[in-house]
């Protein structure tokens, strides 16, 4: 029997509702219960001026393992989640092969077990190999564990596949993860479609090519019941889209990462591949847009959309460079820097687009701090202050457009199952 004590934490969890000083204590991997005094506990953690927040969760995330090991391993990507602060992630299929197979998705979770960070979940493919032509064994696939599926860095192009796909998933409860994006829109785009691509000379990619897709996967989820979750959100006219079809109770989620609600197309303006990512960093107006999604809670997750590139690859000309970027070291620093503390998210709607909205979209029992549930927990310090630094990230790979940004707030202690997987250097 162990037991870890959590003492005088600020403890939020908008699971139960719960916002308040209190203790937490954790025995044999799972939540205990609040309020209870220091009794002999195994270790007693000082939580004084800190926020205690149900482990963070990530629900789009790259490991590039199998296949891209020069640009991260599971191993390495999973210890980035945990100093990011969060406790599980899940995995987008388009490795090397794909996703596919039920060997495919027990051979991740076997090298996250054996890497002992923190969970994986499974998103496999939609299709098989990811061409789209051909629906992958589903039921296979959610026999061997996956939670959604997703044929992300491409979208499920086949309007007909991703209808059957949607009755299929009806059995299983499951949703699908659409890169929405429309190809004969953004062919040889570098940028978003404006006046920054237009001055630059660069071709562009317009917010069109994602509002066409999200409007074909929203009529599809209607007309079936499917459940569709829109990923990484970008654009004004989707949020919109999406906002509409929530009010028809349309089976619709959607997530957001933190450089589509940071970042401008003005960036590009350095030519730096950095800040190129697939969809593309889009225009002021998109942005807002965005953030009021993200207050209204049309915008009901953020993810980070991790996306390592070793930097021989990132290194390349700008139409030869890889889209796609590192988060998950970046983003809770960001979600408090430019989210929390501006007011445009308080800390309870936050962390809930970190933690149970996530959990709720893949059904896994994850994202509370009730009593009886895992003991995942994220310890956050608010107060600290530092500097992006991606040669100190645990990643392999180091593309990241934050490179010596001041951010606010970072991951303190990380706690998986019960034990502490992570905490930060004093």
């Amino acid at each position: 029997m162990s037991s870890i004590l959590i003492q005088n934490g600020r403890v939020i969890d908008p699971s139960q509702g719960i916002d308040r000083v209190t203790n937490l204590l954790l025995r044999d991997g799972k939540i205990a219960g609040y309020d209870v005094p220091p009794n002999g506990q195994d270790r007693i953690i000082n939580a004084s001026g800190k926020i205690v927040s149900p482990g963070l969760i990530d629900m789009h995330v790259h490991l590039r393992e199998p296949g891209r090991e020069e640009d991260e391993t599971i191993a390495t990507g999973t210890a980035a989640a945990l100093a990011g602060g969060f406790t599980s992630i899940a995995c987008m299929p388009n490795t090397d092969p794909p996703l596919d197979t039920q060997a495919s998705v027990e051979f991740i979770q076997q090298q996250a077990a054996r890497a002992d960070n923190c969970n994986v979940y499974v998103v496999a493919c939609v299709s098989k190999n990811r061409e789209g032509k051909e629906l992958a064994e589903l039921g296979q696939l959610v026999h061997a564990g996956a939670v959604g599926f997703s044929d992300d860095g491409a979208p499920v192009y086949d309007p007909e596949l991703m209808r059957r796909a949607f009755e299929y998933c009806l059995m299983f409860d499951k949703p699908i993860l659409n890169h929405a994006e429309v190809r004969e829109l953004t062919r040889g785009g570098v940028m978003h479609e404006g006046l920054a691509s237009l001055q630059l000379g660069l071709p562009g990619m317009p917010g069109a090519a994602e509002d066409v897709m999200v409007s074909r996967d929203i009529l599809l989820a209607e007309a079936t019941g499917g459940r569709i979750h829109v990923m990484h959100v970008s654009s004004g006219g989707s949020v919109e889209i999406i906002r509409r079809a929530k009010s028809r109770e349309v089976r619709v989620t959607t997530e957001i990462c933190p450089h589509h609600f940071t970042l401008t197309d003005e960036s590009l303006r350095s030519f730096d591949s950095n800040f190129k990512m697939s969809p593309p960093l889009r225009s002021l107006r998109d942005v807002e847009k965005c953030l009021a999604g993200l207050a209204d809670g049309t915008i009901d997750v953020i993810c980070t959309d991790h996306a390592p590139h070793a930097p021989e690859k990132k290194m390349r000309e700008l139409d030869q460079a890889p889209f796609g970027i590192l988060g998950l070291e970046t983003c809770l620093g960001l979600v408090i820097t430019e989210l929390i503390e501006p007011g445009v998210l308080d800390w309870p709607t936050a962390l809930a687009k970190m933690t149970i909205n996530p959990a709720e979209v893949l059904g896994i029992p994850k994202g509370t701090l009730a009593v009886g549930a895992d003991a995942d927990v994220t310890i956050i310090d608010p107060a600290a202050r530092w500097t992006v630094d991606p040669h100190r990230f645990h990643s392999k790979s180091v593309n990241t457009p934050f490179t010596g940004w001041q951010l606010h707030g970072r991951a303190d202690t990380v706690i998986v199952g019960g034990r502490v997987k992570y905490e930060v250097a004093k």
